[in-house]
């Protein structure tokens, strides 16, 4: 029978460990809450946004209008965006996207990989250093961004990277990130942010193009389709970042039911050997007496 000091140790860490789950899962719900709210109101502009974006692009298709966004090529130099998080602790947050990243390179980009003209640019910690121990062509990692999440610093980003597409830098920009549904579920996406195409997928359609356009396409070029690339950049940010809360909290909640499970089990284990070691030490009395009585 295990030892009754071990067992009480075991039990005391266990609580302690509960103790720190219960509170992580109290502060990612508080986190997710807030969070939550702000992607919930922007969805519907972004859409919205993209929607006339798809059908901007279809109209300067069929125009004489440059679309320096529109830029389509044969694909030699790829940037793919992962989004990932700062901290652990929520379950397989990080190592999906980062199997999502892996698998878009392999299926999609195996080329461009071995021969060099890929890279990657990732937005949280645990994403950077994975790829980073792989060696793979690397930019500078943008981790602090998860720490003031603002749209500022979101559109500052957007727009280095849509300057290094109009430099021909990259002839394709995609993003892999984990797109939030609810508290429990995250839907692993991967999505082209660059170049802007009137190709729908199927869930946002292209409004028609029959408008009149004030003060003309060429103004709209510069201000509607780079506002929109940089909300669709923020949204896939902000996205990740409320499936980050939502993950930890249902991984801290299985976590805290895990604990309490154990708890039962230990202080039960602890019960038998206790009543073990007391029926030892009343045989043992009963032997002593006995042997004086014989």
């Amino acid at each position: 029978m295990a030892n009754l000091k071990a067992i009480r140790i075991r039990i005391a860490s266990v609580k302690s460990t509960k103790q720190i789950t219960s509170a992580m899962k109290m502060v990612s719900a508080a986190k997710l809450r807030k969070a939550q709210d702000k992607i919930v109101k922007l969805r519907p502009y972004a859409n919205k946004l993209q929607e006339m974006l798809a059908g901007l692009s279809q109209s300067l298709a069929d125009s004489n209008v440059e679309n320096v966004y529109g830029r389509v090529s044969a694909t030699e130099k790829v940037l793919i965006i992962v989004i990932t998080s700062n901290r652990g602790l929520c379950g397989a947050f990080n190592s999906n996207v980062i199997k999502e990243a892996k698998r878009v390179i392999s299926e999609k980009y195996y080329d461009q990989y071995h021969s060099g003209n890929l890279s990657l640019l990732t937005i949280g910690k645990h994403g950077f250093d994975h790829f980073r121990k792989l060696k793979m062509k690397m930019l500078p990692e943008r981790n602090s961004l998860l720490n003031d999440l603002t749209f500022d610093n979101v559109a500052f980003l957007a727009q280095q990277v849509m300057d290094s597409f109009t430099a021909k830098d990259f002839d394709r920009v995609e993003l892999v990130y984990n797109q939030f549904k609810n508290a429990a579920v995250q839907n692993l996406t991967s999505e082209l942010f660059l170049p802007v195409t009137a190709i729908s997928d199927g869930k946002i359609k292209a409004v028609p193009v029959d408008y009149i356009y004030e003060p003309g396409k060429e103004e709209i070029i510069q201000e509607l389709i780079p506002k929109s690339l940089m909300i669709h950049f923020y949204k896939a940010v902000l996205d990740s970042f409320v499936a980050e809360h939502g993950a930890r909290m249902t991984a801290m909640h299985k976590a805290t039911d895990n604990a309490t499970s154990m708890i039962k089990e230990l202080t039960l284990l602890y019960n038998k050997a206790r009543q073990a070691t007391i029926t030892n030490q009343i045989l043992e009395v009963v032997s002593g007496a006995e042997a004086l009585n014989g």
